[in-house]
């Protein structure tokens, strides 16, 4: 699933560490949302479809994200004439 990044809108990333899951000790998800609670939902669906994870294992990833406001200046910028 890929997510883009909207213009003129506060925008959050949700970061969630995965390896307990994969093995891989640097593999973890990223998620955007307009607020911090869509970015965790987003989140929460992307380890479900993605990684087929059970309710549980969902809230014991989510107890390990870091949730933070993405600085306007990663934002894509629009060209204004």
């Amino acid at each position: 699933m890929v997510q883009q990044i909207r213009q003129n809108e506060p925008q959050f990333i949700c970061v969630v560490p995965v390896e307990s899951i994969t093995g891989n000790l640097d593999e973890e998800i990223m998620s955007f949302g307009i607020s911090v609670e869509a970015a965790k939902s987003e989140a929460e669906k992307l380890l479900a479809s993605t990684y087929r994870c059970t309710l549980t294992q969902i809230d014991e990833l989510m107890q390990k994200a870091k949730i933070e406001p993405i600085a306007q200046s990663c934002a894509p910028k629009r060209n204004i004439e």
